[in-house]
């Protein structure tokens, strides 16, 4: 058993909370306070009342997720978002969200992360966002069809793949989930690749007529891996169990 404010500070800490500046109406750090006590925690890619539940079950009383409970001040305790709160509070459930500062950090980033597991080498980041890169560029020394490979095998749920590239990208995107704002900026950067979680339909059109390799891999996919290294580096700082809390969320 820990204190709370010590995981928490942790975390902070682990993350540079004050350093990264998030998108309008986004809380990061702790949402929901519990009795002050972490005995198991976890991590999940939603604040939802499903996840919630299941992190109860799993008997979890830190739970760490990327896409928060707030977003837009102020919210209303009515409906669905009385029930997450309520559940919460009845179960003892504390929430902690890292948002940008889980997809863009350096080493427990979801681009990060992701680099690193399809053998990708960080070279630079891009999109700059309130003095933040919040994308990651990579060099790459293999073919896209052997990146394609990588992906299915990194995303065995299915990846869709636009290519109109090059078939031996030098320079490769990741953005974790939404990509919609580094589609255009990609090829600024020196690349004509990005993989990402999820984009519109218009982004195939654009990929046709501006040469470009996207492959898209899943917005809950893509931020699987930030939450669940920072619930993990928590866990064995402080000596305690850990768990993801999967919801095989298709998008």
């Amino acid at each position: 058993m820990v204190n709370l404010d010590s995981v928490i500070k942790f975390c902070n800490d682990r993350i540079d909370l004050n350093k990264i500046k998030d998108f309008p109406g986004a809380w990061n750090g702790l949402q929901v306070e519990n009795n002050g006590k972490v005995t198991r925690i976890g991590a999940a890619v939603d604040a939802g009342l499903f996840p919630f539940q299941i992190a109860s079950e799993k008997e979890i009383d830190f739970l760490i997720v990327h896409h928060g409970l707030f977003w837009s001040p102020p919210t209303p305790l009515t409906g669905v978002c009385y029930k997450k709160i309520k559940h919460c509070m009845d179960h003892n459930l504390a929430i902690y969200s890292a948002h940008l500062p889980l997809d863009c950090h350096s080493e427990i980033g979801n681009n990060a992360i992701l680099a690193k597991r399809l053998n990708l080498v960080e070279c630079d980041g891009f999109l700059d966002f309130e003095g933040n890169k919040i994308g990651l560029l990579t060099d790459c020394n293999f073919s896209r069809e052997d990146l394609k490979t990588r992906l299915q095998q990194e995303f065995p749920s299915g990846i869709e793949c636009i290519e109109f590239g090059s078939k031996y990208p030098t320079k490769i995107g990741i953005l974790s989930g939404s990509g919609q704002s580094a589609v255009d900026q990609i090829l600024n950067v020196g690349a004509d690749t990005l993989i990402t979680g999820e984009l519109k339909q218009q982004h195939f059109n654009y990929a046709q007529e501006k040469g470009l390799n996207l492959y898209l891999c899943g917005h809950y996919a893509t931020e699987t891996f930030g939450v669940e290294a920072l619930a993990k580096e928590a866990a064995e700082k402080f000596n305690l169990p850990y768990e993801f809390v999967d919801t095989n969320c298709p998008l």
